[in-house]
């Protein structure tokens, strides 16, 4: 049954929770779903590092981690959605876009953005805001490092935070049965385990192999269909796709090369290069040609682009949805 006769439940659902993300984000004194994924994956982290040292059984436990978290959490979004629709459609409705809402980012990457860029902020304040939102050391980094890790970490968290869980929200609304919440939640949470876990470093390099390896091939598809719009969004798809063809392969992972590489070649910049982590040294490979300088501006523009990204994932995503019930 519809609310309104020219909408179906799952496409208020995903046009609720779009607007919601956009317009509210994530208040800091709700419960955020994330907040408890991540805290049963501290907990099943600790047990699993705490039961053995062997490597083998390290691995087998870090997939058993992850697997529990992802299916339970799509599971939990399951039936939360299922149970609401026994007491009301519009509970329903409310609670499956309230869930899918704290699946997307859009607002808080560009709140993290905007906090950092700030006017009134001392390049000691943007050292210091920006350390809250990226792994890298921000103690010594001037204004352009800054300005190259805000647009890297919007660049990388695209597909990661935005298109990712709207894309198996829309992949749910077309299984019958199933709906947008369960399968962009268990995404979420598969999303989180692997940046917690998913390191190549002690503790985590066993117990986290699988939130790692999982992770890249659940956002494999989203991160090429992100750049393959931003391109067309861009109106220089050909220029921009030669360049994502020419840099994204060199990058370590298989998804945050193509992100990145698209947003330099739109906004005809360079990323990559020379990062500190826990005072080591990391190089990543250079993404990109520097043809203009990163600045606010270009921030802004490339929270702009992923806003139109999303948006328009989000509209064809209805119209799919409307097209084939």
């Amino acid at each position: 049954m519809s609310v309104f006769h020219f909408f179906s439940n799952t496409s208020w659902v995903l046009l609720l929770a779009g607007l919601a993300d956009h317009l509210i984000g994530d208040p800091k004194t709700w419960l955020h779903p994330t907040m408890v994924i991540g805290s049963l994956i501290d907990q099943g982290k600790i047990w699993s590092l705490a039961i053995t040292s062997k490597k083998q059984y390290r691995r087998l436990l870090g997939a058993l981690l992850n697997l529990v978290i992802v299916i339970g959490s799509g599971l939990v979004g399951f039936w939360l959605v299922k149970l609401s629709e026994l007491i009301s459609p519009y509970l329903a409705i409310a609670t499956s876009s309230v869930i899918l809402a704290s699946c997307f980012a859009t607002k808080s990457l560009a709140d993290a953005a905007q906090e950092v860029l700030s006017k009134d902020s001392s390049l000691a304040q943007m050292r210091k805001s920006l350390a809250q939102y990226v792994g890298r050391d921000t103690i010594d980094l001037t204004k352009d490092e800054i300005y190259r890790a805000l647009l890297e970490t919007i660049a990388e968290n695209t597909p990661d935070g935005v298109t990712g869980p709207l894309f198996y929200a829309l992949l749910g609304s077309l299984i019958p049965g199933v709906g947008p919440v369960p399968l962009a939640l268990a995404y979420k949470a598969a999303s989180t385990l692997d940046s917690m876990i998913g390191y190549k470093r002690e503790p985590y390099t066993y117990i986290g192999w699988f939130s790692a390896r999982l992770e890249d091939y659940l956002t494999w598809i989203p991160s090429r269909l992100t750049a393959l719009t931003l391109a067309l969004i861009s109106r220089e798809p050909r220029r921009v796709l030669k360049i994502c063809i020419r840099d994204a392969p060199q990058d370590p992972s298989p998804n945050s090369g193509w992100s990145e590489a698209v947003y330099a070649a739109i906004v005809n910049v360079q990323l990559g290069g020379s990062n500190n982590y826990q005072g080591v040294k990391k190089y990543k490979p250079l993404l990109g040609d520097p043809l203009e300088s990163i600045s606010p501006a270009k921030i802004e523009y490339s929270l702009k682009l992923m806003r139109s990204c999303f948006w328009l994932w989000l509209i064809l995503g209805i119209v799919l949805v409307e097209f084939f019930r």
